[in-house]
């Protein structure tokens, strides 16, 4: 429990911290510079560009909606097959983060009106450059936007989870780096044609490994009290 709470506090301040970082420096333009060229007023990549559309995004995300299914169905097949029944603590925090954290990244989505590269003004849009926590001048009317976190990447997060799937260290590390990747590739897709910021696809993931962590808890929790 204790080890819990350390990672969940570490979590937490580095969740903290980045959001105050990226919201008072420019690192976010410099890196998004890379991937625009202001004579033209283009993006390097197009955001209709095949193959790429389908491989990094729509691809990808079909291919982590038919994890989630096939780990759902696991959990309800878990009391006849032993094999699911062994894994049933990991197979629900993974069928609960697939869940929750795309779910959490969408309610901050809706809500924290940030725009995305494309939109701001730095890059030929109409938004003004603005942190999270900052309000836009009361003369500004247009609709309300949402580019903050990163949603498409938070799917690909979500599989973090499967570090708390396996018994073996190596397994475990293996999980998480498999989540990490597949954000990040949705997460750099998305960069590199004017959707997001660096920062919106790494506060994404350490936000979704903040819910997973919670969620692994809450789990093991409610198992020693099932136990007990």
């Amino acid at each position: 429990m204790a080890t819990s709470n350390r990672s969940l506090f570490i979590t937490f301040v580095v969740l903290v911290a980045s959001i105050l970082f990226f919201g008072i420096s420019d690192v976010d333009l410099s890196i998004q510079d890379l991937f625009y060229n202001f004579t033209t007023k283009q993006w390097i990549l197009s955001p209709d560009a095949q193959p790429y559309e389908f491989l990094f995004y729509y691809g990808e995300k079909r291919l982590l909606i038919g994890i989630g299914v096939l780990f759902l169905f696991a959990l309800l097949l878990h009391k006849k097959v032993p094999l699911f029944h062994r894994y049933k603590k990991g197979i629900l925090i993974v069928v609960l983060s697939a869940i929750f954290v795309p779910g959490v990244t969408g309610v901050l989505k809706a809500h924290t009106n940030m725009p995305c590269p494309h939109q701001e003004k730095h890059y030929n849009g109409p938004y003004p450059r603005t942190a999270v926590w900052e309000c836009y001048p009361e003369d500004f009317t247009l609709k309300q936007t949402k580019c903050w976190p990163a949603g498409h990447a938070s799917g690909g997060f979500a599989l973090m989870s499967l570090f708390f799937l396996f018994k073996k260290k190596r397994n475990r590390f293996l999980g998480l780096g498999l989540g990490v990747i597949l954000g990040w590739i949705t997460g750099g897709y998305k960069m590199i044609i004017g959707d997001h910021f660096f920062s919106h696809t790494w506060i994404t993931m350490v936000l979704a490994w903040f819910i997973i962590i919670i969620l692994a808890r809450i789990t093991k929790i409610e198992k020693e009290h099932t136990d007990g």
